[in-house]
């Protein structure tokens, strides 16, 4: 498995907004609910299909290989639609406003009496859905191990429309946040992780992907490895209106025989990035990494 030590390209990009202006959209859209406020979502994506060329770029070079087509103004606007939607949506689902949405759930569902798991998603639809299930089977529970430095604008704004919904967020890249991952998944949480972008100084792998060749981190295959832990693939996919599909897909049971945990980890990666590509093809304006993912500028740049 040959392994790029470069850092993830994504965490050199900042996130754009403002607190105040988050703070406001929230309170807009829990004061005049979300037929109402979807009008301002159809607004912000526009300004972000006109105002952020690097992102529409980006949409533009993912687009054309995940639809195998020319890519005109109207599907990047639908990409940029899509992910506004889903952050929409999200300050609904940290609220418990379940009743709002349609869930349909496909494939086997983790946890409950076969204790804890790894779930294993991507920028792909809403992970937020995730919370919905949770909450819904008795004594679900789902912890998010995530970076949060990069996101530490909207994670203060979501703590502020709802602290409990970030209170069970493991922070990857310290020192502890093996043992808390492995004490959550002993207790029977379900722990996932959005397994597409690299923490740090984690090690990049080079995997085909949707035609080309992109860096994928290898820090949280090799973690499920370790412990041994069943792993599946989740997505939830944002298919209009206030309907959603949560798909799960069991990659690995846990179970291995074999003493080379490198190879385990690569034949686990290479299912995932095959699902992953599978699902963007299923509903490829659910894809929300909006930076050169495939890195055609630094391989140009050479």
């Amino acid at each position: 498995m040959s392994e790029v030590a470069s850092g993830p390209a994504w965490l050199q990009r900042k996130e754009r907004g403002s607190v105040w202006l988050m703070r406001l959209m929230s309170w807009l859209s829990l004061t005049l609910g979300r037929r109402v406020t979807r009008v301002i979502v159809h607004a912000i994506a526009l300004y972000f299909l006109l105002a952020v060329p690097a992102a529409r770029r980006a949409s533009r070079a993912y687009l054309v290989r995940c639809l195998q087509r020319e890519v005109g103004w109207l599907d990047l606007y639908r990409h940029m639609l899509t992910f506004a939607s889903t952050v929409h949506d999200r300050l609904y689902l940290l609220n418990d406003r379940f009743e709002l949405f349609d869930v349909q759930c496909e494939g086997p569902i983790p946890g409950g009496e076969q204790g804890g798991a790894f779930l294993f998603g991507a920028h792909l639809g809403s992970f937020e859905v995730l919370r919905t299930l949770a909450r819904r089977q008795a004594g679900g529970r789902v912890c998010v191990a995530m970076y949060p430095e990069n996101a530490r604008q909207i994670n203060a704004v979501l703590a502020a429309i709802n602290p409990d919904a970030v209170s069970d967020i493991i922070a990857l890249g310290e020192l502890d946040s093996v043992f808390q991952i492995q004490e959550r998944i002993e207790q029977g949480a379900m722990v996932s992780i959005l397994a597409d972008r690299a923490i740090k100084d984690d090690r990049m792998v080079p995997m085909p992907f949707l035609g080309g060749v992109a860096n994928f981190p290898s820090g949280a295959f090799r973690l499920a490895v370790a412990m041994r832990q069943p792993v599946y693939f989740i997505s939830g996919m944002y298919v209009g209106g206030g309907r959603y599909e949560l798909r799960f897909e069991l990659l690995s049971d846990g179970q291995t025989t074999s003493r080379n945990r490198q190879r385990v980890a690569e034949e686990l990666m290479q299912k995932y990035v095959a699902t992953l590509e599978r699902h963007c093809r299923l509903a490829p304006y659910n894809w929300f990494n909006f930076y050169d993912f495939w890195e055609t500028d630094r391989v140009d740049a050479v």
